[in-house]
């Protein structure tokens, strides 16, 4: 965790889920290491619920290398690689190779394949299947103030060698940016005229493997502070000092440095920062204030930093900074992150323009897993398709929806994941990732873990019993209005109506509080304030067994029964959106060839080259009469072919 010690939030806490339900480890890290955990959106629907964590980096850092250490089957190597070694299945020279980087154009088949790296010591490592996750190192540059040096991250060495031996290979590299925000010696601030945010109880593992977690009982508090006109005026005042805010490359905008907000927002008076720990007070003394990350020189920095309330005579112990770095076009990318210029190259994180933990670790799974199941199978299996891949698209997940947005849109700015950008996120929630894809996984290889198996089968099986509970309790609405006490009005249609029914049309609620363990001992602070799923009654005092139902399967339960009717409907769309998907378009189709097609759509669709007319239909530009033009002339050529 290179730098904010945290895992989650909106939409990237549903990506975490998806990885644990998958086995991946990152989920369950953040579980053991996790000081503080919160379920952002509380207020809204489960739909857009994001769970975050704050983490301890030394208990984090301790977890995971212990971890991967002991892991089965997996052997570290420590060094930097300077170069890819490939085996060209076609005569291109330099030139070529420069022309075809310079051009926005995908080639029909891949120019070469990789047979391993070598690293900067001169050594060899020979190697059928390479995953790239280079984070912010690949041609890594640090600004701080007027200052630039070259660095991935503070006080370690960019990769550069690296950077130049894929623009060898003929990939299109850009440049992004992002940046860090300063830290604080928490023993130099004053909290006590802040706003407290203290962790939910009880508290929500990422891991659904976990039932508590280590820190549940002892979480740390985080606090909220704000800037002021005068660091505001400071900064507009100091922006000829700082080279990172350029407009030339693009940083993210979702969470925008303290520059850009300055320079964005110039009609606010402040904006919010948290002030987060980074670990346990016997292991860290730091705070990560997250919501100021800036270049601004050292100096700036100490001097705007005591212009905030609380920070009066704070102690800054590393100055924020900023960092450009290199990025491959991730249209580049087949849907199993696998280059389409380099047979068995596969990329992964924010060499693939993405920002964020979260993304990488699911794009980083998501990859390895790939490399992994095309590595013990042939070169012609995985040629015509026959080698299993883990593959997925937007109806299964967050992790879907950005391998799409990025293979099919592209990136102009660093691309991160939030509820928003999925159309399914009504399916595709937080308190279901094991549901949706851990079958799947284990269907592949990925998941072996027995205990996890039997887990879920039981969840199912829970789930089940539950829903047959609510299906037997069956009333006429006017016992249903006496069973309410007369609060709500039922609808007197003769109808008999289960308690699931009433659910699903709101009249009866679900209490996200009920089952905390020893709720009397615990501070009404931690109580969350949105504590009702649904509306009404509670179910429990209809149906009385109901409270002997697991907390988690009755939110589970009640969540589907509240989504019922858009469920339905989602699930018609995700049928007729499968079954573009399997449409499959050949890779080598010369798209100047369909008469119909505009420049722009000849151009857009030789970049991407989509392997699904739905993929197709999905990116920026392409007009459905380009698509129904695409669709008769592969039509056409396939029964001239069949002829």
């Amino acid at each position: 965790m290179s730098c904010n010690p945290s895992f989650g939030g909106i939409g990237k806490g549903v990506l975490v889920r998806e990885v644990d339900a998958m086995d991946g480890l990152c989920g369950r890290m953040a579980d053991l290491g996790g000081v503080q955990f919160r379920i952002l959106n509380r207020s809204k629907g489960p739909a857009v619920h994001g769970p975050r964590a704050q983490v301890d980096r030394v208990i984090y850092k301790r977890n995971m290398l212990q971890t991967l250490q002991t892991y089965a089957g997996l052997d570290i190597k420590a060094g930097s690689v300077a170069d890819i070694l490939l085996d060209r299945s076609t005569e291109l020279d330099e030139q070529a190779l420069k022309r075809l980087a310079s051009q926005d154009s995908t080639l029909a088949t891949s120019s070469a394949t990789v047979v391993g790296v070598r690293l900067e010591s001169g050594e060899i490592i020979r190697a059928r299947k390479v995953v790239i996750t280079t984070g912010t190192f690949l041609g890594g540059e640090i600004h701080i103030g007027l200052k630039a040096f070259s660095s991935g991250r503070k006080g370690e060495a960019a990769s550069i060698g690296l950077s130049k031996s894929l623009k060898d290979a003929g990939f299109r590299l850009g440049r992004m940016k992002t940046g860090t925000p300063p830290r604080l010696d928490g023993l130099t601030i004053d909290y006590s005229r802040m706003p407290k945010q203290l962790g939910d109880m009880p508290v929500s593992s990422f891991s659904f493997i976990h039932d508590s977690v280590p820190h549940a009982n002892d979480q740390v508090v985080c606090y909220q502070t704000h800037t002021t006109p005068a660091v505001h005026d400071m900064i507009r005042a100091n922006f000829d000092q700082s080279i990172h805010i350029r407009e030339t490359i693009r940083g993210p905008r979702y969470c925008p440095s303290l520059e850009s907000k300055v320079k964005r927002f110039s009609e606010k008076e402040s904006h919010l920062i948290w002030l987060e720990p980074e670990g346990l007070p016997e292991h860290t003394s730091t705070v990560y204030p997250n919501g100021i990350s800036n270049t601004m020189p050292e100096d700036i920095q100490q001097k705007f930093l005591r212009m905030i309330p609380g920070l009066e005579n704070v102690v800054m112990t590393q100055p924020g900074y900023g960092v450009e770095y290199d990025h491959v076009d991730p249209r580049e990318l087949k849907r199993t992150l696998e280059t389409k210029r380099v047979t068995g190259l596969y990329m992964a994180g924010q060499i693939n323009g993405t920002t964020g933990y979260e993304e990488a670790a699911a794009q980083g799974l998501l990859a390895g897993a790939n490399a992994g199941l095309a590595a013990v199978h042939s070169k012609a299996e995985c040629e015509s398709q026959e080698a299993p891949q883990l593959t997925l698209d937007r109806s299964d997940g967050y992790l879907g929806v950005l391998i799409d947005d990025l293979i099919t849109r592209g990136v102009n700015e660093p691309y991160r994941v939030f509820t928003a950008r999925s159309e399914y996120r009504l399916s595709s929630r937080a308190n279901n990732a094991d549901l949706r894809l851990t079958r799947r996984a284990a269907a592949l290889g990925l998941v072996r873990d027995s205990a996890r198996l039997a887990r879920l089968d039981t969840v199912e099986a829970d789930m089940a019993h539950a829903q047959a509970m609510l299906e037997q309790v069956v009333h006429l609405p006017h016992i249903w209005e006496a069973q309410m006490g007369g609060s709500r009005r039922v609808v007197r249609d003769g109808v008999r109506k289960s308690a699931l029914d009433m659910i699903r049309k709101g009249f009866l609620s679900e209490d996200l509080w009920a089952g905390a363990r020893d709720p009397e001992n615990v501070p009404p602070e931690h109580i969350p304030k949105a504590r009702k799923l649904a509306g009404g009654p509670e179910i429990s005092a209809i149906v009385p067994a109901w409270a002997d139902v697991p907390l988690d399967i009755r939110q589970r339960v009640v969540t589907e029964a509240m989504y019922h009717g858009h469920l339905r409907q989602l699930s018609a769309e995700a049928n007729t959106f499968k079954r573009e998907e399997s449409m499959r378009l050949p890779a080598d189709i010369d798209y100047s060839k369909v008469r119909v097609l505009s420049h722009e759509e000849v151009d857009k669709l030789s970049i991407v080259r989509p392997d699904t007319f739905g993929a197709a239909k999905r990116i920026d530009g392409i007009t459905p009469g380009g698509i129904l033009a695409l669709l008769k002339y592969v039509r056409q050529n396939r029964a001239a072919q069949s002829a």
